[in-house]
């Protein structure tokens, strides 16, 4: 058992999808699973193994902000062989022609962390990407389901709300098209020890319109992103 999981050896499928909300995992285990049992309920963060189209699939809570998805994305894979991780979740729009519910896969992830440069000693700074295999499968998958799937480059925030609204401006004009806050720390961990990982997200607020969600349809209404995740991770 892991320190913060605590599922038994074999409870864990090699393939996982980590929303942030333990209860948008629930809602994807109990919506597309098919016999889903729950393997851990430690400090809240959910976690279920089931079956899509016949293949174990797992769907583990993260938490917010990068120390957290760390954290469960470095038990996955080095305590429960865990191979291949895609974050499903919410992002806010930067590129003015995203629209609220259009689904983004991050090729890369723009960080202003210091989770990186702390591992390199300052010297480098790190470019956390996407693996190329789900990030291809997923394009193909989204084009076979006929949804529009923008794939660029996000920003991973360490913090939700900032003082430097106008950073947002510049990240846009470079090509970012959206800010969540853990995919540059998936990206990160999953490299170090050979996983897998990609980040589909999808756009649950505008920063520049202020448009936005309700927190029930952030938990339960992101089907496209849900959908594309759970053929990739199998194909």
């Amino acid at each position: 058992m892991s320190t913060h999981i605590g599922a038994k050896p074999g409870e864990i499928a090699e393939r996982v999808l980590m929303p942030g909300d333990p209860l948008r995992a629930k809602w994807i285990a109990e919506t597309y699973l098919e016999g889903a049992q729950c393997y851990s309920t430690v400090r809240g963060m959910l976690g279920f193994t089931g079956r899509w189209n016949g293949v174990d699939v797992s769907i583990q809570g993260s938490g917010m902000g990068m120390p957290s998805a760390s954290i469960y994305a470095h038990e996955l894979i080095n305590e429960y062989g865990v191979r291949s991780l895609i974050r499903v979740g919410s992002c806010g729009a930067l590129a003015e022609d995203l629209q609220l519910r259009d689904v983004v896969a991050a090729i890369g992830s723009a960080t202003d962390s210091n989770m990186n440069r702390v591992r390199f000693d300052g010297l480098v700074d790190y470019a956390p990407v996407a693996d190329f295999g789900l990030l291809r499968t997923s394009v193909e998958v989204a084009e076979r389901r006929g949804v529009t799937m923008r794939v660029g480059p996000v920003l991973a925030g360490d913090a939700f709300y900032t003082d430097r609204p106008d950073l947002y401006d510049s990240l846009a004009e470079y090509g970012v098209l959206a800010v969540e806050m853990e995919s540059a720390a998936l990206y990160t961990i999953a490299a170090r020890f050979k996983a897998r990982a990609l980040t589909i997200l999808t756009v649950s607020d505008h920063i520049r319109t202020g448009e936005k969600t309700t927190s029930q349809e952030r938990e339960q209404t992101f089907s496209q992103m849900v959908e594309i995740a759970l053929d990739t991770i199998i194909a």
